[in-house]
């Protein structure tokens, strides 16, 4: 029986130790400072035998009740708000590194300086996820507004030195044409600067080489029309192992308000029916065939697919993981 409080009288005689620790637990010597930065933005999928690499070149509010048409500003901030958002919505510029085993490809290249500390992350974050420019063979651009062309440019230097870059030439026609300026509203002038500064030492070394239409551009990728946003608005279709992935480029701008309500616009379309009718048929065709997407401007790393819900859609965010197929060389 004595053996029973034998655990109890140890207790007991340990709690003056006890106690001098407690005595101690008062304010931290030394408090950890805030780091306030992010992890390196860079997020990895593999598409069949291709893989696919998400880039963040920074984030921007965007002024949803100033760009937004189509749907009043009550509309819109109701739409937000069932998504525990308001105006200004943080939106992403993604970009997206294509590797097929033969040709490393970048989709679209962030805005680089042109959107001043919002963007121009895109470079730190190809290296940091394990790629060099250097690398880089060819760039397809969806189109030549500045959050998408801005990047190829480093201080009037190619940022991609040893890339070709293709785009549709409906856009290479329009926007490195300065006269085409007088035919815009005032506020996408300076989208004719960014264009024409960003890709002028690629022009001088003949590395701008415009497709027309719909074309096979590797044997994993094809370039699809998609004009609205811009006369030469190309959506990107990456084919591999069965699996397809859709790199859209700016089909949606506000995910918040644009899969619930298709209908509403951005007042930097260069055709705003035109564009709502390619968002319409782009929601339908990847709801129904269970696509992939890539979007530009939905919330990082901005892969995912589309499913259609009561009078309209909803965004499915790939599901986060760490587990890739084994690589294929």
């Amino acid at each position: 029986m004595k053996r029973q409080f034998l655990p109890a009288l140890l207790a007991l005689s340990l709690l003056p130790a006890f106690g001098t620790v407690t005595d101690l637990s008062g304010p931290a010597q030394a408090a950890a400072p805030q780091q306030r930065t992010q992890a390196p933005g860079f997020y990895r999928m593999m598409l069949g035998k291709v893989e696919i690499t998400a880039l963040l070149d920074g984030t921007h509010p965007f002024p949803v009740h100033e760009v937004m048409q189509g749907i009043g500003r009550a509309g819109a901030d109701a739409l937000l708000e069932r998504s525990d958002l308001h105006a200004p919505v943080e939106g992403s510029i993604n970009a997206f590194l294509v590797n097929t085993g033969d040709r490393l490809v970048l989709i679209d290249s962030g805005a680089g300086v042109l959107y001043g500390k919002d963007g121009g992350h895109l470079m730190a974050n190809l290296r940091a996820s394990g790629y060099a420019p250097e690398q880089v063979d060819e760039i397809y651009l969806t189109h030549l507004h500045r959050d998408h062309v801005g990047g190829v440019d480093a201080g009037g230097a190619m940022a991609f030195p040893n890339a070709v870059i293709r785009v549709n030439r409906r856009d290479s026609d329009f926007w490195l044409d300065p006269k085409n300026r007088a035919s815009v509203p005032g506020y996408l002038g300076p989208m004719f600067d960014g264009a024409i500064d960003s890709l002028r030492t690629y022009v001088a070394a003949g590395r701008l080489k415009p497709f027309d239409g719909e074309a096979r551009l590797l044997p994993e990728i094809d370039a699809i029309p998609g004009p609205g946003h811009t006369p030469g608005h190309t959506i990107y279709r990456i084919r591999s192992g069965g699996q397809t992935l859709l790199a859209w480029g700016d089909i949606v701008h506000v995910a918040a308000i644009q899969f619930p309500k298709p209908d509403a616009t951005v007042k930097y379309d260069s055709d705003a029916a035109s564009a709502e009718r390619q968002r319409e048929q782009m929601f339908a065709e990847a709801a129904k065939n269970g696509e992939w997407i890539a979007a530009a401007h939905i919330s990082f790393p901005g892969i995912g697919h589309i499913r259609r819900d009561d009078g309209g859609y909803s965004w499915l965010p790939a599901n986060y993981t760490t587990d890739l197929a084994p690589a294929t060389r």
